[in-house]
């Protein structure tokens, strides 16, 4: 027998998946949406933001664009790895695309990653 992946064998007279290793892929394959980010709506994003628990998105904003003025393109908030992520999308003034992930929580800048 010759590992396929940690868990998943094939056997050398069958060639075909244990039926742990279907089992294991099946498993890991419908809960793959709990590790993407969770999509919040607006309802969820303006409840969090009044208990306090999520800054306002102007806040987070200002700061991107104070950063990079340009036109912003695109807001996105997730729950992601225990946490709340706004991703902003924006084109500057001299015409780059950036994309910025902040933290809700704290407002602190994440990431910085600017397309081709």
């Amino acid at each position: 027998m010759r590992p396929v992946a940690k868990f998943c064998v094939i056997s050398a007279m069958s060639k075909q998946p244990s039926r742990l290793c279907a089992a294991s892929l099946l498993a890991l394959m419908m809960a793959w949406p709990a590790f993407a980010g969770r999509d919040i709506d607006q309802d969820e994003a303006l409840r969090l933001v009044e208990q306090g628990e999520l800054l306002p998105l102007q806040q987070i904003l200002d700061d991107a664009l104070g950063r990079y003025p340009g036109r912003l393109l695109e807001v996105e908030l997730e729950f992601e790895d225990g946490r709340y992520i706004y991703e902003i999308e924006l084109v500057t003034q001299d015409k780059r695309v950036i994309e910025l992930e902040y933290d809700g929580q704290t407002g602190r800048l994440l990431e910085i990653d600017e397309e081709d």
